[in-house]
């Protein structure tokens, strides 16, 4: 029995929930000022605050594309921006019905010891910031902690590190009232196949609810952002079939029913494997104790930049375009999309980058 007790205790599982409903899920708009300035180079845009603005404004205010949406997770400087009518983006996703997130990590080291693999930073003034956040509107948090495949890898000094990381920043969230986002990402770098994605997916996943169970986590009050369990970026590719089969199969063995929801990550996928995969886990016969949904970000905002292309008078394209892959998810969350949403510019790229990082 958890011995978790918060002031926040019913607000974190009422946000838990909401967050995880099927037919909803996370636009992760989260790309740190390095990151948006990558993007922002493959449509010959310049890296500046107004720019970044003007982005996520026309991502939060996009016509219709709200109701797919029950949460959308800010880098810090966007928690503070505002529209360009002067309007918090906070409030503007509030009166939507869409909670804010914020990313609270502060990227990877490496783990001493190990061969290249990293523990994720930012313990030290997490409470503090927290509060801050909290204050500022935010609901729930995102920190992510990255594993590799490799012929020794992930070592179970990387997973076992990883894992108490997570739990750690879990439980500090929880005391301050945001709702964490797990999110132990295994990179799908590599030319394993799908079996041994699983036989490591398990692993670590196993070992994220031993850490967050000794850290008395209220498992109701989080939510988990793991990858989909798929062959190496180097193997042949799978069918979405199987793909589910895989994926779901290693949830079953590793999370609790008590967790609400999963919000996949989409792991450099094109925007059409993800929503396609996502898709066909929703249509797996069986068993599911949790909702399964989304926290997409390249896989919800590739062929929306590439519309943009940083031009107001594309605004309303990229909308559009936008809105296409927001409902295409959404019927996904449902295992109802018909995959009438691959034709924009950028929807089948492959959006692999090797050894992620933002």
């Amino acid at each position: 029995m958890s011995a978790f007790k918060s002031k926040f205790e019913d607000e974190l599982i009422a946000n838990a929930a909401y967050i995880g409903s099927p037919g909803k899920g996370i636009l992760a708009a989260d790309e740190s000022t390095g990151t948006i300035g990558k993007r922002f180079d493959s449509i010959k845009v310049e890296n500046v605050e107004s720019n970044r603005r003007a982005l996520r404004e026309l991502l939060f205010t996009a016509p219709g594309c709200v109701e797919c949406l029950s949460g959308v997770i800010m880098f810090e400087e966007t928690l503070y921006q505002k529209t360009a009518s002067g309007k918090l983006f906070v409030d503007v996703l509030k009166e939507a019905n869409v909670l804010t997130g914020i990313k609270v990590d502060k990227g990877t080291v490496e783990l001493a010891g190990t061969n290249g693999e990293t523990t994720t930073q930012g313990l030290d003034d997490l409470g503090k910031r927290c509060q801050k956040y909290y204050e500022a509107g935010a609901r729930f948090a995102k920190w992510r902690a990255v594993l590799k495949i490799g012929p020794n890898e992930p070592s179970p000094l990387s997973i076992h590190e990883n894992a108490y990381g997570l739990a750690r920043y879990a439980a500090i969230c929880q005391e301050n009232g945001l709702v964490p986002i797990v999110e132990p990402e295994i990179l799908v770098d590599g030319s394993h196949d799908i079996n041994i994605c699983a036989d490591v997916t398990e692993r670590v996943l196993a070992a994220c609810y031993k850490a967050l169970n000794d850290h008395h986590v209220l498992l109701e009050g989080t939510l988990l952002k793991p990858n989909m369990v798929t062959p190496g970026s180097d193997s042949p590719k799978v069918a979405p079939e199987v793909i589910a089969e895989h994926t779901v199969r290693a949830l079953l063995r590793t999370v609790p029913p008590a967790v609400p929801a999963i919000v996949f990550l989409s792991g450099g996928q094109s925007e059409e494997e993800a929503t396609v995969n996502l898709n066909a886990m929703n249509k797996l016969k069986g068993k599911k104790p949790w909702s399964l949904t989304f926290s997409f970000g390249r896989a919800l905002q590739q062929s929306t930049l590439k519309a943009w292309a940083g031009k107001e008078e594309n605004v309303e394209t990229a909308q559009a375009t936008f809105l296409t892959r927001c409902k295409a998810n959404s019927e996904a969350t449902l295992g109802s999309y018909k995959g009438d949403a691959n034709l924009a510019e950028g929807a089948s790229e492959s959006l692999h980058v090797k050894d992620y990082k933002y």
